[in-house]
């Protein structure tokens, strides 16, 4: 006689939340406020820690590389974003990255 059992009761199920974005995320009132308070400290242009990201062509361009280090609350340095400033600028990001 043989008795089998399977693991598979045992699992629990990930579940993963879908974030809907808001299309109406301004850069100009949104998230440049958040970049300035939070980021130009250290990526405030010459002499300072790359990226630069005083204008919105900078934050633009590397607009991959601040998600992805705000996400992973690698960035700010010293400091903290609270979830909605880190949705905020997902958001932006994921919605293009729009100057508007």
């Amino acid at each position: 006689m043989s008795i089998f059992y399977s693991c598979e009761t045992n699992v629990e199920e990930e579940t993963v939340a879908i974030e809907v974005c808001d299309d109406e995320i301004s850069f100009s009132s949104d998230i440049k406020p958040i970049i300035d308070n939070n980021c130009i400290r250290c990526h405030g242009g010459s002499g300072n820690q790359a990226p630069d990201l005083t204008t919105f062509e900078n934050i633009s361009n590397n607009a991959n590389r601040v998600r992805r280090e705000v996400v992973n609350r690698t960035m700010p340095l010293g400091g903290s974003l609270s979830n909605n400033e880190i949705e905020l600028i997902r958001c932006w990001i994921d919605n293009g990255a729009l100057n508007n």
